[in-house]
């Protein structure tokens, strides 16, 4: 079945073009994630990274396919363009001229999409240079190697110019891939960057159990929790509401139309991957900012209470994947204008009156399905973080030593190991590879139906 479903993709030349054509492209963003920033040190560098690769450092780096663990050209990834992407959303619902941009169609989101690179480009630079201080003040790493081999100025302005140029042409390549491939490009390329790490994460898990770092049942533990987690993102992201639309019957000459029914498909989670990816980018985006300040600093203070594994971090967690998600939802299905449609071809829900009972009745139904999805998403990227890392409890305030030293050590320290596929991951790959997939079977649908019309035509003029 796999082998005719591959066949009929490169069956089809324009399908096959377009995989050939992202495939293509994943492959150019995985050759310049081998090409490193000028002026490091790499022995130094592995000391440090090994010594940082925890927190959101080490979800940053997830997402940039380890390309910032190697301090790699493509060191920030697609995160910039991803914040630029929340930042400027967010402002199109305050901000009238972008309110106005987004409703003007085509020319609308072109500006808006020109607004967002150069967002990008500027949070890139502000990022790159966070990083260039970073490194630069842990320079005494690995037995006194010099992690920058020139620090000052001219480091630091090649680093901005680096990093930046490297998202730059990051951001194109997804615009590439969306705009004549298959997917959505900026979301194949974090797909990529996740997928590209799961070799050295299985060899990594197999070298604690053979040295006994990890026992074999955390590991089936951790196996079944991935399976169930998997078995829970195929099942709600295939689940939806169907709302029942009549249409009424209409005679227009000897023809009658209309009389039918029909359904809506509501999804329960209607923004997919989206929410967890922006929630995981706000919450990455601050650690950028942390070296610039010096340990004792209060706002050092602050930003690092907002570390992965932090009760603040995950409190903000939560409530940013449940806030994106009704936003998300809000920005790709207005309510009113479905129900202006209906009213217009003569649909109508039954028991509903058209119009604006019928928008209140879909936004109720919406909102209800909004909040399933999002509390299932925050469940999902959420647990596992848990389990993995443990709950932290002895990090909250009203949590005494001997009610700290009470609780079991499984809720106190976790698993005890850092598993490659947690909550978020497992969402990001599987949401990301059902969406491309469903792509890919509607564009086949779509040949085998047009293909079927024209052998029709042939036979009825033979006839």
């Amino acid at each position: 079945m796999m082998l005719d479903s591959l066949k009929n993709i490169f069956a089809v030349a324009d399908l096959r073009k377009r995989v050939l054509f992202t495939l293509g492209l994943l492959a150019v963003y995985r050759v310049g994630s081998k090409i490193p920033t000028p002026g490091i040190n790499p022995e130094a560098l592995e000391a440090l990274m090994q010594s940082a690769a925890t927190g959101v450092f080490g979800l940053y780096d997830m997402f940039s396919g380890q390309n910032l663990s190697q301090m790699t050209i493509f060191a920030l990834g697609i995160m910039p363009y991803i914040s630029a992407s929340i930042i400027l959303q967010l402002l199109t619902v305050v901000w009238p001229y972008l309110e106005r941009l987004s409703k003007e169609g085509e020319l609308g989101r072109r500006k808006i999409t020109q607004y967002t690179r150069y967002g990008t480009i500027g949070l890139a630079i502000v990022q790159a240079f966070g990083i260039a201080i970073f490194l630069e003040r842990n320079t005494d790493i690995a037995g006194g190697l010099p992690l920058v081999y020139a620090p000052g100025w001219g480091f630091r302005l090649m680093t901005v110019l680096t990093l930046t140029t490297g998202t730059a042409f990051v951001m194109w390549l997804g615009e590439q891939i969306t705009e004549r491939g298959i997917g959505n490009g900026m979301s194949l390329v974090i797909y990529a960057g996740i997928v590209v790490g799961l070799p050295s994460a299985v060899f990594i898990t197999m070298d604690q159990m053979r040295t006994g770092q990890i026992g074999p049942l955390t590991v089936v533990i951790l196996l079944v929790m991935m399976v169930l987690v998997i078995g829970a993102i195929v099942f709600v992201e295939r689940g939806h509401r169907r709302v029942t639309v009549q249409y009424a019957k209409r005679v227009v000459g000897r023809r009658q139309y209309g009389g039918s029914s029909t359904h809506i498909p509501l999804k329960v989670n209607t923004g997919g991957v989206i929410p967890v990816i922006f929630a995981s980018s706000i919450l990455a985006f601050p650690a950028t900012f942390a070296p610039m300040f010096d340990v004792n600093n209060p706002i050092r203070t602050g930003l690092d209470q907002i570390q992965m594994g932090m009760p603040l971090h995950d409190l903000l967690y939560v409530a940013s994947i449940i806030f994106f998600c009704y936003f998300y939802t809000a920005i790709i299905f207005n309510p009113d204008d479905v129900a202006e449609n209906m009213r217009k071809y003569g649909g109508f829900i039954p028991g509903i009156r058209p119009g604006k009972r019928t928008a209140e009745h879909i936004d109720t139904i919406l909102t209800r399905l909004t909040l399933v999805g999002a509390v299932y998403l925050a469940i999902v990227a959420i647990i596992p973080q848990f389990l993995i890392s443990g709950f932290r409890v002895n990090q909250i305030p009203f949590i005494g030593e001997q009610m700290y030293a009470a609780l079991p050590r499984f809720f106190t320290e976790g698993l005890g190991v850092q598993f490659f596929f947690g909550g978020t991951s497992l969402l990001i790959i599987v949401g990301v590879a059902m969406d491309t997939v469903q792509q890919i079977e509607s564009q086949l649908i779509m040949r085998h139906y047009d293909g079927f019309m024209k052998k029709t035509r042939i036979r009825g003029r033979r006839g």
